[in-house]
């Protein structure tokens, strides 16, 4: 570590510490918090300061600030008051990608250097209480060991490996020893049926499995390799075992930045879910900004995410930005359905200090008796997935005195829109906030030209002249549908919004018909497809209807064969054919028999028109 003494001259109001810089350029720090005493800063990383000056500012050489994981300073006052340093959040999204980037040798291995005994990852068994705790040491060197499993069981560099598993410490073990190894991670909820799994092995022609005992009939005839947790059925590797005879010391080759990094499977309406991949770099470094700026995690602090791990977010809040941060992830295996009394005593009882839930989960929270839990360790707390109803907010913030803090981003990014208390931005109640620095988001038109302020426009990101880190590489092996988001100078997200004249962000809708119920996004033509399975269904048509818990709620107007009596009884039928078929969050809530579908000329659906009637 290189230390730097600097003197900080009576600054009067506080200002953001902040790092930025790249190789060859001067690095300048600005300090704050209003007092007049030497800092001390110990720069974690690489490379050897070369100059400093006293005053607002010191300057000095590094490499990028990708390179500098961590800043550390403590104020030499009497009251040895210590806080943190990070990338500055003006110039984190512009910095050169370096050539050579991998998340756990270049953000947890030297976390694990800087505070080897700090609390890394803390996991409950919500049902027995017990916990597992993991020190950054220690997770360096089980991730270190899990890499070593998985190269001898035969699983390659740029090799798809599904990741099935429960929130137990072994599917960050297995992920973080997978991105070391150079393989590709692929997460999956254990909600997902054997239908769904089959696609997904077939689909992203997956090399290997990792799953639980739960997990093993949905991998069905599978004939990879294939790892468990648990006890090992004939044919498949006891992780645990293999891992404890693993070797701790890991040789192989830096991933480059661009190399395949995670891969996620995203719900879409004209057809099966895609493949978003992820480089090593574009959510491994850029999640930074996310841990950074919207969670707002620091070091030695703790930080829950309540989502399940199958889907995009628990990489944005269970995984690389907490951890970009050093901060703690924890993490709560709960099974069936989410319960807001066990979430609140989870939340009171242990010391969470940052916290995200997707505003389903909020809105059933805040319809406890929120006097009856206090949160003493708790101090900051976001949301996404869906818009927030601001009445939610309202009652949090009564309650708690704590703001929610709304972002906005899709599986294909990092967090693109949010509100940011680092930056001192007033929180305006159903508002995503403003766009991410680093970030050119824009509201546009059809023709691509963005719009004036209060008119509604297309959620777009600029990637030209200059590609900001932290966007997808690819759908995989679908070229079509990624040109047909990467237009002219722009990424489109399909998500409509509208923006106010002081540059806020309101969500407007899904261009396309994507729902989200529950913290859950779910294809139309995945449901229609099962239904139609069904010998009753002629034909179907499936949306999202509004509904104030939910969010959205999956409907669906079918028209039955000639033959068959619509009733209740169907309806019944229908929705326990769809929860046996697919994952049961897919199922529709509510049936409505009708004698035809709007169709366009084409042939195609009007889901508009069906929107529209169930709005009322």
């Amino acid at each position: 570590m290189d230390e730097v003494q600097v003197a900080v001259n009576n600054l009067g109001e506080s200002f953001f510490g902040a790092v930025a810089g790249v190789t060859g350029e001067q690095l300048q720090v600005a300090v704050g918090y209003s007092c007049a005493h030497v800092q001390k800063y110990i720069v974690a990383g690489q490379g050897n300061p070369t100059e400093y000056l006293t005053g607002f500012s010191c300057h000095f050489t590094l490499l990028p600030a990708s390179h500098i994981f961590a800043a550390m300073w403590f104020d030499s006052d009497s009251t040895g008051t210590n806080g943190f340093l990070t990338a500055s959040p003006t110039n984190m999204t512009r910095l050169d990608v370096p050539e050579y980037f991998n998340f756990a040798a270049d953000v947890l291995d030297r976390w694990a250097q800087a505070q080897p005994d700090a609390l890394c990852l803390w996991c409950v068994d919500a049902e027995t209480g017990a916990e597992r705790k993991f020190t950054f040491r220690q997770l360096s060197g089980l991730s270190a060991q899990a890499a070593n499993l998985f190269r001898a069981a035969g699983v390659q560099r740029g090799d798809c490996v599904l990741v099935m598993l429960p929130r137990v410490p072994q599917w960050w073990i297995a992920t973080l020893g997978l991105i070391r190894l150079g393989a590709v991670p692929v997460p999956a909820t254990l909600l997902l049926t054997v239908r769904e799994v089959s696609y997904r092995l077939q689909t992203a022609r997956i090399r290997a499995v990792i799953t639980s005992v739960e997990g093993v009939p949905k991998a069905g005839g599978f004939d990879g390799i294939r790892l468990v947790v648990g006890e090992a059925p004939p044919g498949w590797i006891d992780f645990d075992k293999g891992l404890q005879s693993a070797n701790t010391d890991f040789r192989g080759g830096p991933t480059r930045s661009g190399d395949p990094g995670m891969l996620f499977f995203t719900s879409a309406t004209t057809g099966e879910p895609k493949m978003v991949l992820h480089t090593q770099a574009s959510y491994g470094l850029g999640h930074r900004v996310t841990g950074k700026l919207w969670l707002d995690c620091r070091p030695g602090e703790v930080h829950w995410n309540v989502s399940d791990l199958g889907w995009a977010k628990a990489a944005w809040s269970s995984f690389f930005g907490p951890w970009q941060m050093g901060a703690c992830i924890f993490a709560q295996d709960v099974h069936g359905k989410f319960d807001p009394y066990h979430t609140l005593e989870t939340l009171a009882h242990f010391p969470i200090n940052t916290w995200c839930a997707p505003p389903t989960a909020l809105r059933l929270i805040v319809r406890q008796d929120l006097s009856r839990w206090k949160f003493p360790h708790l101090r900051h707390c976001v949301t996404a997935g869906e818009p927030l109803n601001p009445e939610v907010l309202k009652l949090w913030r009564t309650a708690t005195g704590l703001t929610l803090h709304e972002g906005y981003g899709q599986t294909e990014s990092i967090v693109l829109v949010g509100n940011y208390p680092s930056l001192g931005l007033e929180v305006r109640p159903g508002s995503m906030g403003k766009p991410t620095p680093g970030f050119t988001v824009a509201l546009l038109d059809d023709d691509l030209v963005e719009v004036p302020s209060g008119q509604e426009g297309e959620i777009a990101v600029r990637v030209k002249p200059e590609r900001p880190l932290g966007l997808f590489q690819e759908y995989w092996w679908d070229p079509k549908e990624t040109a047909k988001q990467f237009r002219g100078d722009w990424y489109l997200t399909g998500d409509r919004a509208t923006r106010d004249a002081d540059g806020y962000f309101w969500f407007v809708g899904r261009k396309d018909d994507v729902i989200k119920s529950s913290g859950y996004r779910i294809g139309p033509f995945e449901v229609e497809s099962v239904l139609l399975e069904h010998p009753a269904v002629l034909d179907v048509a499936v949306i999202g209807k509004p509904d104030a818990v939910r969010g959205q709620i999956v409907k669906a107007f079918v028209i039955v064969r000639p033959e068959i009596a619509a009733g209740e009884e169907l309806k019944h039928e229908l929705q326990q054919h769809c929860k046996h078929t697919a994952a049961p969050y897919k199922y529709p809530r509510e049936i409505e028999f009708v004698e035809e579908l709007p169709k366009t000329t084409s042939g195609k659906t009007r889901r508009v028109e069906l929107r529209s009637a169930a709005h009322g």
